[in-house]
């Protein structure tokens, strides 16, 4: 990323408070926009007449696009200067916020999402070295826990937002609120900062790589939102997006190791810890990440939960990440980051083993516990897992590796999301042709039901509907509990993965400090 001026001294007093709110508004809303749409896909879907598990694609086409993005902000940024990089990117995200709530289709609402999504990269890593070149160096770390608290809350408040807006007005207006914060930030990030503006130099673009990337990721999102509605791979639109995207990929990699200016730096994967720590944040953020979809489906679509109270039972996931970070991010220099890492993968775990023990008749309050429980492990799990994946790296390394680490674990939300839905959707299925064989007039149990439902005036046909439902409802249950301890083995897995890794301590929380996007 290019260098500022190095003779330009920190902001002071309100100019420094307000540059704080400008650049940490954009962070918001950025992030608020990962998650505000999650529990509004049910009234969405609804409205533009396809499937809730169709309507997931908002959620990923935002983060594909959203993932694409990123690693090019260190190019963009010496093209065009840091500034007006980062208000750039605000003015046309809130274009795609107006046009989002303006989309009669899903067709069109997915475009915008992606356009959204574009050009929201580099919005995340440039508003943090923004607020970090207006602090003293001294208070580097203070300015560290206000962006980091920012990316907390967005996700804490989102789905409450969402659910609510859902709810009292229309979905359109999850997206509409962006207009008028974008515009204020947009604004004073120009008042107080156009005279910082980072020198510009023109670099090549590295054309090749970036469209193999293009083709090859946007081929594997869209197997993977498709695969379920075409039958997988006995389609032959399936077989064709994997093939472009396994070829793709791997002329990616190959092209990338060998470019002179390679849009990602792949050859940070031989550094262990890098490659330990990319790899564990963006399997456990995909393991998240798929929680925080299926989870809000479920109780809207199966449990009777509005928007509202859907959101207000997801939200509490980052109340004690808020009041846990500021203490984790003191003790990290003097304690092994694996240590803090192994700690969140087994607080997820038990959270989702929590879940596991769910069933149709399970009341708020336990649905909530294990979301609070979870924030525990979000605030031992981001910033350590940081730490780890650039420990040992050179300092004129850390821009680079803490975009392809973002990048990676952008990525693997999205496949988070895409897997768990289809998978839930598969269990479901699977679960329900078994209920079924049980339901028969030889059954007793059955036969018990069906008189009782006659007894309060219900038509033969009118019972084996309830019943219908009924085994629908216990289907997705099960299948939710099958990927709920699936979870729960997998983020054990991952305490072992971390330990791969061999960080410096004291170095990696250096390295945090001084380069984490």
């Amino acid at each position: 990323m290019a260098q500022t001026h190095p003779a330009l001294p920190p902001l002071t007093g309100g100019n420094l408070a307000l540059a704080t709110v400008a650049l940490s508004l954009a962070t918001f809303m950025n992030v608020l926009d990962t998650t505000i749409a999650n529990v509004s896909i049910p009234t969405i879907s609804g409205d533009v007449g396809v499937s809730p598990s169709q309507g997931t694609w908002v959620i990923t086409s935002f983060a594909v696009a959203n993932a694409i993005s990123v690693p090019l902000t260190g190019w963009l940024t010496q093209r065009i200067g840091q500034v007006r990089l980062f208000i750039s990117s605000i003015l046309l995200f809130v274009i795609a916020s107006l046009l989002c709530g303006l989309s009669s289709s899903l067709e069109m609402l997915i475009a915008m999402r992606v356009f959204q999504g574009a050009v929201a990269g580099p919005m995340i890593p440039l508003s943090q070295a923004l607020l970090l070149q207006s602090y003293p160096q001294a208070k580097s770390g203070m300015a560290l826990a206000m962006w980091s608290m920012t990316t907390l809350v967005a996700p804490v408040l989102g789905p409450i937002l969402g659910g609510w807006i859902s709810d009292n007005y229309s979905w359109p207006w999850i997206f509409y609120i962006n207009v008028p914060v974008g515009l204020a930030s947009a604004w004073l990030t120009w008042r107080l900062l156009k005279s910082r503006e980072s020198a510009t130099r023109k670099l090549p673009i590295d054309g090749v790589g970036l469209g193999l990337l293009v083709t090859g990721v946007g081929s594997l999102q869209v197997m993977l939102d498709k695969g379920k509605d075409l039958d997988w791979f006995a389609s032959g639109q399936i077989v064709l997006l994997g093939a472009v995207a396994v070829v793709a990929l791997t002329f990616f990699v190959a092209w990338e190791l060998t470019e002179r200016h390679p849009v990602v730096d792949l050859t940070l994967f031989k550094n262990r810890n890098f490659a330990t720590g990319a790899l564990s944040i963006s399997l456990g953020y995909g393991l998240f990440f798929s929680t925080v979809v299926v989870l809000p489906l479920w109780l809207q679509q199966y449990m009777g939960y509005t928007a509202t109270w859907a959101g207000i039972a997801t939200a509490p996931v980052g109340f004690l990440a808020l009041l846990l970070s500021p203490l984790v991010g003191r003790i990290l220099p003097r304690t092994d980051p694996r240590l803090l890492a192994s700690f969140a993968f087994v607080v997820f775990a038990i959270t989702a083993f929590m879940r596991a023990r769910f069933n149709t008749q399970v009341d708020m309050l336990a649905v909530v516990l294990p979301q609070v429980i979870q924030g525990i492990a979000m605030a031992t799990f981001f910033i350590p897992l940081t730490a780890v994946t650039l420990s040992g790296l050179a300092p004129e390394r850390i821009p680079a590796a803490a975009g392809l680490s973002n990048f990676l674990r952008i990525m693997a939300g999205g496949m988070g999301a895409s897997i768990s839905t289809t998978a839930w959707d598969d269990r479901a299925a699977l679960h329900h042709a078994h209920l079924m064989e049980h339901i028969s007039v030889y059954d007793p149990g059955t036969t018990h039901a069906l008189q009782g439902m006659a007894a309060l005036g219900l038509s033969p046909e009118q019972s084996w509907g309830v019943l219908e439902r009924e085994v629908t409802r216990q289907a997705y249950m099960l299948s939710a509990i099958d990927l709920s301890w699936l979870a729960g083995v997998l983020f054990l897995v991952l305490t072992a993965v971390v330990w791969l890794s061999r960080p410096a301590t004291r170095k990696a929380a250096g390295s945090l400090a001084g380069g984490a996007h």
